[in-house]
């Protein structure tokens, strides 16, 4: 295993790792090639529109996207490092009224730079800039790709489903509410969800 005991994300943010409130330095603690844990719990709202309805069913077969709408949706989300490798893997579980729980798990791996694709289902992939700014975390839409082998081949989804765009931003030392949307030209506001999350277990130094 390689030693490495700085965060995935100290080299993504850059100098700006050290200006991070506490809970998004906890939230980002993991190390790679670890078996560090990070688990937040909280509620989520999820809603999109006709278009993003017609998508849903999508969304499930390739597990890009959460299917189903709701409000106060009790969710959990272990942030894992892994062994092998220098991802970040997100493992949610969420709890619709009668509904069996709804897992949807994706990974994120730095390129260069404050860049990193968040890998999900089937290969499909999202390029994002990470920066901390005007007290935000901010997660800037670069483009979609799928993974073939070991090449990422940009697909141009953005014309179809529009660009992603998401934000963090710190509620206390152990708490933060987050900010996804996907907005698309012609079809406007096509997903959006958010929430407020509270860091409830953090292990770090497992080896």
């Amino acid at each position: 295993m390689k030693e490495n005991k700085q965060p995935i994300f100290k080299s993504i943010f850059g100098s700006s790792w050290n200006k991070l409130p506490i809970v998004m330095q906890k939230h980002y603690a993991n190390r790679p090639y670890s078996n560090d844990v990070v688990t937040v719990k909280g509620k989520m709202d999820i809603e999109f529109n006709w278009f993003g309805k017609l998508c849903a069913p999508l969304f499930r077969i390739f597990g890009t996207l959460i299917p189903y709408q709701g409000k106060n949706i009790e969710t959990t989300v272990h942030y894992k490092s892994s062994k092998i490798d220098n991802s970040f893997s997100f493992d949610r579980i969420l709890h619709f009224p009668n509904k069996k729980p709804f897992y949807l798990k994706s990974k994120i791996v730095p390129i260069k730079g404050k860049k990193v694709i968040e890998y999900m289902g089937f290969g499909f992939g999202l390029c994002m800039n990470y920066k901390y700014e005007d007290n935000l975390v901010k997660l800037t839409y670069l483009g979609y790709i799928i993974k073939v082998f070991d090449l990422n081949i940009p697909v141009p989804l953005s014309f179809l489903i529009g660009k992603g765009y998401a934000e963090e931003r710190a509620i206390s030392n152990n708490s933060f509410k987050m900010f996804v949307t996907i907005t698309h030209p012609l079809w406007g506001r096509v997903y959006k969800y958010r929430g407020q999350f509270n860091i409830i277990k953090q292990v770090n130094r497992v080896n």
